[in-house]
């Protein structure tokens, strides 16, 4: 419907055409009949001065579909006055349009004298004398009148011009717009939205579909980073035209955009006071005799959420009971999420029956309800993105983009629109043409906002419109969920992130427990799947063995050590199989930091070590441990020498050099906790079931600190912090945090843009806890999650993603703004 484009396309339109335009003041009637786009410019020094470094206007007026409009208006640069101007645009042939320009005579008022490539002729019609120019190879033609000048593209508007004269009869309701224009604006713009289908690019299915409203005037202003068209729209009550439905009622405070996550693409709501009056209206848009249903009496706002290119539709009401009746008596079944109820819905068609034409070609698969919203969705996924965003206080109305531009509207609408780039590009492309979607997609409008709005009154609507550069001093320290992904069954492993070489972009890998890998892009989208043999003993590693920048996935499973490469295929000979299985983890040593890889995996007592070419390393003597070897083996620098170190079933630990031999011997029995090894303060350094901090430095003295931790304590460090986590008491660098009462994961800490972050997670309650090296929390958390997480940034804009296991089933993926 062309009232879905109206606020996306109209600015496009007209305020590329105005890039070139200069125009007059002049009576109405002086003009040919249905114009389809009229421009009055009050002052023509300020319309141009307004328009000249305008950021927006910059990027859009070389759009290849007006081109040839532009060209044609690029004449009137030569164009100089003092007094106001008419501009009008007419369609002289299927897509074609040609200009009429109208203003009071005034000396050097068409000044041409600087064009070095021009003729000019006079040319006669009905004994009325027309002057044609043609510079550079362009047409324009001039007419004088008692008082007037006239300028045209189309020596047919000039015929067409000479034979009415001045009896041309002007359209009401364009005359009464007209007359309310403001005196103190540089420029107004009047289009008729009723005839205009080839004019704003819309597609050719789109040509019979009722039209927004009849004419629209705005009033035009634009600084460096701004444009704004603020105005009111018209439709006579005998027309069938979308600002009707909202005739009789009273426009309402927006709560769309506070329920929509802060990720969304771009929000539509529609308001009402009275849902009577609207059903009313409704009928009479649709020809159609429909009994009123009280069904949807307490509804006053109907919300529109585009969330990944997939539609979330709410209705929002000051009484759910009702209507939650109706959904709960024709679910077909239910799930909870995050502590919300998402229904399965049998009917899968009543919204589109009942709020056509806000809601068309949606079907309403689930439904969960949060404070007085009911929220619709096509897909699971997008409703618990929904949920997620609500539970965690994070809203597209406190996005940067929203916050810019909320500033200049009513803070009450019967129509809001608000949307990003990325909005901008899915509107177009369902609704536009293909050309004019291809410039708006290629013309990198990621930094501005676009808005729309309309505030019914009793014979008329306010229209504003805005399209603004994003205010870069609006700041959100939110954490919103990114996106959710629901696997074929449960995970196996928690997910984590891996380095796309070729995007330079992090991308998430998962394992579920049918043994099926996933590789998940930064979008959400499963980029392959591939079907493993045994289950994968993580972490996953990331190794370059070519050495030439492409980087491949190893891994050990219970019983084979693989290397797979960016598409998911093997890469030989990396898949060796291992008889009797029990595999550990896979430890990868990089010495020098030059590539060439050690392998190292470990079963029972066995100690295999592989190179590049997937060969045994025949120098390395550590081939048997003298007990099971527990956990991943590690390599840690110490100065200019390397340490191997092996923690053993039989409580020994093993520092060895790269050769495998005995770099320090360490006599002492350690009963270790399940914690790995960690290289902190230069010490080797473990803990016991006990709860004691084992230390062995590089000369093989051992010291012991008791921390009287429980015995499923959690411990991590790096070179120069530790953490302890000892039932619900997290400890960073001596600084104790004590939390609510939980079942929680081991600490990890994570070292990303120079500083050292913390995550933790409460198993039992689903919480993601994440602090600084101070053990100050990090804003905004816990979030909702059941793993343990990664953190990295995944699209390297300097903010941070974590990804962790949401339901058993399912990941989710969040953005630290």
């Amino acid at each position: 419907m062309r009232y879905k484009v109206l606020f996306c396309l109209l600015a496009l339109f007209i305020l590329s055409c105005e890039t070139e335009v200069k125009t007059t003041d002049s009576l109405l009637d002086h003009l040919p009949p249905n114009p389809a786009l009229v421009i009055k410019i009050t002052n023509l020094s300020n319309f141009k001065s307004e328009l000249k470094n305008n950021a927006f206007l910059s990027k859009i007026k070389s759009f290849t579909t007006y081109k040839e409009v532009l060209d044609k208006l690029d004449h009137l640069n030569h164009l100089s006055t003092e007094h106001p101007c008419l501009l009008a645009l007419y369609e002289v042939g299927k897509g074609n349009h040609d200009f009429v320009l109208i203003t009071k005579k005034s000396p050097d008022l068409f000044n041409v004298d600087d064009v070095g490539n021009k003729t000019v002729e006079t040319l006669q019609y009905e004994g009325t004398n027309i002057t044609k120019y043609t510079l550079d190879g362009r047409e324009i033609f001039q007419m004088p009148r008692e008082k007037e000048i006239i300028l045209a593209s189309s020596m047919l508007l000039m015929e067409n011009m000479v034979r009415t004269q001045e009896n041309n009869l002007v359209d009401p309701t364009l005359e009464k717009l007209y007359e309310t224009t403001a005196a103190n604006k540089s420029g107004t713009v009047f289009i008729n939205l009723s005839s205009n289908a080839s004019l704003l690019s819309l597609k050719e299915e789109d040509d019979t579909n009722k039209p927004f409203s009849e004419w629209v005037s705005l009033d035009f202003t634009a600084n460096s980073d701004e444009v704004t068209l603020n105005g009111i729209a018209m439709a006579p009550d005998s027309t069938k035209n979308f600002i009707n439905l909202f005739k009789g009622t009273s426009p309402l405070t927006n709560k769309t955009p506070a329920l929509a996550p802060l990720n969304a693409q771009a929000v539509i709501s529609y308001t009402f006071d009275d849902y009577q009056v609207f059903a009313k209206n409704q009928n009479t848009y649709l020809d159609r005799v429909k009994p009123v249903d009280s069904l949807f009496n307490t509804i006053e706002e109907v919300g529109i959420i585009y969330l990944n290119n997939q539609k979330v539709v709410l209705l929002n009401s000051y009484g759910t009971d009702s209507l939650f009746e109706f959904l709960d008596g024709s679910k077909a079944s239910s799930e909870s999420y995050q502590g919300s109820e998402i229904m399965v819905l049998q009917d899968k068609n009543f919204l589109n029956e009942g709020f056509a034409p806000l809601v068309k070609d949606f079907e309403s698969n689930f439904c969960t309800i949060l404070e007085n919203s009911f929220v619709f969705s096509e897909d699971k996924e997008s409703l618990q993105t929904i949920i997620s965003n609500h539970n965690g206080t994070s809203s597209f109305s406190n996005a940067p983009l929203y916050q810019t531009a909320k500033a200049p509207l009513a803070s009450e609408s019967s129509v809001l629109f608000v949307s990003n780039a990325s909005g901008i590009d899915f509107f177009a492309e369902q609704k536009l043409t293909s050309d004019l979607f291809e410039s708006i997609k290629d013309a990198d409008l990621e930094d501005f906002t676009f808005a729309g709005q309309v505030v019914g009154d009793s014979d008329f609507a306010h229209l504003n419109m805005l399209v603004s550069k994003i205010e870069k001093t609006v700041q959100n320290n939110s954490v919103t969920p990114l996106f959710t992904l629901e696997l074929d069954t449960d995970l196996a492993i928690d997910p984590q992130f891996v380095k796309n070489h070729r995007t330079n972009k992090q991308e998430v890998v998962v394992q579920d427990k049918n043994n099926i890998l996933y590789l998940i892009s930064t979008e959400g989208k499963v980029l392959w799947t591939k079907q493993l043999e045994g289950r994968i003993q993580p972490p996953i590693q990331q190794v370059d063995i070519y050495k030439n920048g492409r980087l491949q996935l190893a891994f050990t499973t219970n019983d084979q050590f693989m290397i797979i490469d960016r598409n998911g295929d093997d890469v030989p000979p990396f898949k060796i199989d291992f008889e009797g299985g029990n595999l550990n983890p896979l430890a990868v040593f990089d010495y020098d930091g030059s590539k060439n890889y050690r392998f190292v995996i470990t079963q029972g007592r066995k100690v295999f070590m592989y190179n590049n070419q997937g060969k045994v390393v025949s120098g390395f003597k550590y081939t048997e441990a003298a007990s099971p070897v527990l956990g991943i083996p590690q390599h840690f620098r110490v100065g200019n020498r390397d340490y191997l170190v092996f923690r053993l079933e039989d409580n020994t630990i093993k520092i060895l050099h790269r050769v495998g031999t005995d770099r320090i011997k360490v006599p002492e029995k350690i009963d270790f906790s399940t914690n790995e090894a960690f290289l902190y303060k230069n010490k080797f350094t473990v803990t016991n079931k006990t709860g004691v901090l084992h230390q062995i430095d590089t000369n093989g003295k051992l010291t012991a600190t008791n921390f009287n931790l429980n015995k499923d304590h959690g411990m991590y460090a790096t070179s120069n912090t530790l953490v302890l986590m000892d039932d619900n008491v997290l400890s960073i660098k001596g600084r104790k945090v004590e939390l609510d009462l939980g079942v929680y994961s081991k600490p990890k800490i994570f070292y990303i843009y120079d500083k050292i972050y913390v995550s933790v997670t409460d198993i039992q309650n689903q919480k993601i806890y994440l602090y600084d090296s101070q053990a100050e929390p990090i804003p905004h958390f816990p979030v909702y999650g059941s793993s343990l997480i990664d953190l990295t940034d995944m699209d390297n804009d300097k903010k941070l993603e974590l990804v962790a296991k949401d339901q058993d089933n399912s990941i989710i993926v969040y953005k630290m703004n």
